[in-house]
């Protein structure tokens, strides 16, 4: 299946699990559209300033890619700074947030899977 750019569903969420700003959520595809146990499938920018807050991943994982810019990633083990091109894997109760503190946008592909 292909999904052009300009068909994809976008949103937005102000302070997303209690971050700051708001952050633009492209939808790849729907959970609906996967055959594996799918929560989300999308391209997350956050703007200058903006973050996603702390949150658990309870009986999921998520995967992050970093498409561009930079920022922070907090986990349980401390904070670290990522970039284009790093990944993030959180899951089996692991929390973590998410801080733009660079001058661009920051994009992440974003998948979560269900147990």
């Amino acid at each position: 299946m292909v999904r052009k750019f300009s068909d994809m569903k976008v949103e937005t969420r102000e302070k997303m699990r209690g971050g700051e700003g708001a952050v633009d959520i492209r939808h790849y595809f729907s959970p609906e559209e996967f055959g594996a146990r799918t929560r989300l499938c999308a391209k997350l920018t956050l703007p200058p300033g903006a973050s996603i807050g702390e949150h658990c991943h309870e009986n999921e994982d998520e995967v992050y890619l970093i498409l561009s810019g930079s920022g922070i990633v907090r986990e349980q083990d401390g904070e670290r700074q990522v970039s284009a091109g790093d990944a993030v894997l959180t899951g089996r109760g692991g929390s973590h947030a998410v801080f733009n503190n660079g001058a661009t946008p920051l994009e992440i592909a974003a998948i979560v899977i269900l147990y």
